[in-house]
């Protein structure tokens, strides 16, 4: 594949992960991860998994209580190329997507931070995300052009239902209705009845749609465009785009405060964060941040976003109130996602190229 297989000249974040363009810091993708890193990445995850790492990053996780904001408490080891991060809403388990060639879903029990399971689905899963009641998760399986869902409580794929070619990132209405998925390489979103696990709209967008965020009341969905470096905003009650916005360069991820107010978006190209105004739609202010800013995050009481620079390999808080950085915490290698509990008391960081999750304690604010 290649960036003129989308039609655009730019080729889109995924597949540069997926190794069809230039990694970070010049090598490519497929070169760091082919058999002999996938042999050593394995390797090490079953020497963890034997006992001895997983029982220093548990140990590590007892500081908790006493950490602050930028205080890092874990680093789990995982399976090769962690991508996407979910939790579940009662906040005990994690769940996170591998995009590499054995395809796999960790779950992580957060009481401990070990995995407890380890899921065979599609091949490239990216994100995900869990209904608002727990039981289920949508996988979209990049290479597959599917979502596979897991049943939370047997951790087995219960059924897979076909979209359009290379799924990206998902996120599901807070009713649990309807799951919204960008497909990048024909620049439509697929809607999902979660009901009937069938396909109930499809909706064009802008060029390369990777991430989808919805708005608490579930009345729009906001997807950045790497292709054309917009924000198309979704009327889910129409499934039609209403309004279409221009941001920063290499749009990728977005997150929706909790009051719905303003969505913040991270531009990969240029190192900044867009945040708009949902009710006009509109960019207020960007934020300079640091290198390849890719996922948000953002505390339930909407005081922080939590940047992911995965050049960097850090993590930037911005403070909501002010919309500045007020501090930066070193992380794994090549951060893509963040996500943080129910009770804002922990984030979770996939590192696509470190094999390991890192846990942040967040200091009440």
């Amino acid at each position: 594949m290649s960036g003129m297989f989308f039609g655009h000249g730019r080729l889109p974040w995924p597949l540069r992960a997926w190794g069809c363009g230039p990694y970070r810091k010049g090598t490519p993708l497929m070169t760091t991860i082919d058999r002999t890193r996938s042999r050593v990445g394995s390797s090490r995850v079953s020497a963890a998994l034997g006992g001895s790492v997983l029982a220093i990053a548990a140990l590590l996780t007892t500081a908790v209580g006493q950490a602050t904001a930028a205080t890092v408490t874990a680093s789990i080891p995982v399976d090769p190329r962690p991508t996407g991060v979910a939790i579940t809403p009662d906040g005990s388990r994690v769940y996170i997507t591998h995009m590499h060639e054995d395809s796999t879903v960790s779950v992580i029990d957060t009481t401990t931070n070990t995995v407890t399971a380890s899921i065979d689905v599609g091949l490239g899963p990216l994100g995900l995300a869990i209904t608002p009641d727990g039981s289920r998760a949508y996988i979209p399986i990049f290479a597959d052009s599917s979502v596979s869902v897991i049943d939370t409580a047997t951790n087995t794929i219960t059924t897979t239902i076909p979209v359009g070619p290379t799924p990206a990132w998902v996120a599901i209405t807070p009713d649990g209705s309807r799951a919204y998925i960008p497909n990048q390489a024909e620049d439509l979103v697929s809607v999902i009845d979660t009901a009937t696990n069938t396909i109930t709209a499809t909706i064009p967008v802008g060029p390369s749609p990777t991430w989808v965020a919805i708005t608490p009341d579930g009345s729009r969905a906001y997807i950045p465009n790497q292709g054309d470096d917009t924000v198309s905003v979704i009327d889910t009650a129409t499934n039609t785009v209403t309004s279409t916005i221009p941001v920063g360069p290499g749009a990728i991820g977005v997150e929706i405060t909790p009051d719905g107010s303003r969505a913040y978006v991270t531009n990969a190209d240029d190192d900044t964060v867009s945040v708009l105004d949902t009710a006009t739609n509109t960019v207020t202010t960007t934020i300079p941040v640091s290198g390849e800013p890719v996922g948000v995050a953002i505390t339930p009481d909407g005081s922080r976003a939590y940047i992911t620079q995965r050049r960097d390999d850090t993590v930037s808080v911005i403070d909501t109130a002010t919309n500045t950085v007020t501090t930066t915490i070193p992380v794994g290698d090549g951060p893509i996602e963040v996500e943080i509990t129910p009770d804002g008391s922990r984030a979770y960081i996939t590192n696509e190229t470190g094999d390991t999750v890192t846990v942040v304690a967040i200091e009440e604010s």
